[in-house]
């Protein structure tokens, strides 16, 4: 049977050559790019629908020995989570306190309708030369990392690893972030094609779907200023329209009317 990774650690080591693991101190470094062995996941094996992050930052990786696996996932962003799911058609629309315990609950249930994790399950840190250290966010980090080599080699072993065989009951992919002029969006299609290889097509500027998986690609949760405010429509702007793109794009793979 196809499954997602089960709620909790996940025993890969692919990217490491070989190499002894240890739990989020074991490192691959390649230029200015590293990753760190920490890959988690959270929520059903068996879900509907997926829902990722591109790696952990700095606010959900630091420290995990310490942490409660079920308080680590978008640690600090859950009500922005909440927000877009809401604004997809994925959890009702609530008030802020229920949106965000919301998701609190589908986080820790095994049998959510929903599995939680990254595309890439392992941390991914850039080197910042000018402040002579290593981060995990930053504007065009996604699509700068899946265009490097040692990005697509992880990417591919990621997606191979955790996004191929998947239970027949999943639907769809909801995929947080969408680049700097969408260009997360245009690798990740590519990155799709090449992993799952099949008759991938556009649906829209932010949906793309093989006739059995479609992937929605949403605003980041960690998104700043105005971003998240605009996307959901609550502002006059044109990024609205990417908000009601994802939304048409969930409700299309879902068979419900928008």
């Amino acid at each position: 049977m196809n499954e997602l990774p089960e709620h909790g650690r996940i025993s890969c080591t692919r990217c490491y050559q070989g190499q002894e693991v240890i739990f989020d101190n074991t490192k691959q470094t390649d230029g200015n790019w590293r990753i760190t062995s920490n890959p988690l996941a959270w929520g059903n094996s068996n879900a509907e629908i997926v829902v990722l992050g591109f790696s952990k930052g700095p606010t959900q990786a630091g420290d995990l020995e310490n942490t409660p696996h079920d308080q680590i996932a978008y640690k600090g962003s859950r009500l922005n989570v909440g927000k877009i799911l809401a604004h997809i058609g994925l959890l009702p629309k609530a008030d802020n306190a229920s949106l965000k315990l919301a998701v609190d609950n589908e986080i820790s249930n095994k049998s959510s309708r929903f599995h939680f994790g990254s595309l890439i399950r392992c941390t991914v840190e850039q080197f910042d030369e000018k402040k002579n250290k290593w981060k995990g966010s930053g504007g065009g980090m996604l699509d700068k990392f899946v265009r490097t080599e040692f990005g697509q080699t992880v990417t591919n072993n990621c997606v191979s690893n955790f996004l191929v065989k998947l239970p027949e009951k999943t639907k769809i992919i909801i995929m947080f972030g969408m680049g700097s002029k969408q260009n997360y969006v245009k690798e990740s299609f590519k990155l799709f094609n090449k992993s799952r290889p099949s008759e991938w097509r556009w649906v829209n500027d932010v949906t793309y779907t093989d006739g059995s998986i479609t992937v929605v690609h949403v605003e980041h949760f960690a998104s700043q200023g105005a971003l998240i405010p605009n996307w959901l429509g609550e502002n006059q702007h044109e990024r609205s329209r990417l908000g009601e793109m994802a939304k048409e794009g969930v409700a299309t793979a879902l068979g419900n009317n928008v």
